[in-house]
């Protein structure tokens, strides 16, 4: 095997170790959602290189709202809570990805098609667009749509007033 490649067995290891965060995760979660007398249900997977595990409900997502709290700070805290709960396990860090009720997934859409739009207006005008600031996850995204349309991009400024700034090509 050359340099820079990845056996079988170091991908299996990985997808192993992705699943084990995923499974310590539910378990903390499962017991969050008891303390707090919530209804949902866990569901795990593996999204690229991370885990990634979303609590959603049948019964409408009304109470889970509570665990989302005013555009996402509470969800934030308890992704951090559950990585810290993943490490205290593994004694690795974890980049665990947490969503409620899908504010995740429907922030996602809406960042990705702010950074479409951003990439199209300094396609038409030549000129930096600068946005305002976001969260780590944010800008990931915002990131990721710009590249998407050809452009590229950069975070400026100190937390919590990181912004994306999207340039020329």
């Amino acid at each position: 095997m050359t340099e820079g490649t990845i056996s079988a067995a170091e991908v299996g290891d990985t997808l192993t170790r992705l699943e084990q965060e995923g499974e310590i995760a539910a378990d903390y979660l499962e017991g969050l959602l008891d303390i707090a007398d919530l209804d949902g249900d866990i569901d795990m997977d593996v999204e690229a290189d991370r885990a990634a595990v979303s609590i959603i409900s049948e019964s409408g997502s009304r109470d889970l709202q509570k665990l989302v709290g005013r555009d996402g700070e509470v969800l934030e805290a308890l992704q951090e809570l559950t990585r810290l709960a993943v490490h205290r396990e593994t004694g690795d860090r974890s980049r665990l990805m947490l969503d409620i009720a899908g504010f995740r997934a429907r922030k996602r859409k809406e960042l990705a098609e702010l950074g479409a739009k951003a990439a199209n207006e300094v396609k038409s005008t030549g000129e930096p667009v600068k946005m305002d600031p976001m969260t780590p996850f944010e800008r990931k995204v915002v990131h990721d749509a710009v590249a998407a349309a050809g452009l590229r991009s950069e975070s400026e400024g100190e937390e919590p007033q990181r912004f994306v700034v999207v340039l020329p090509a």
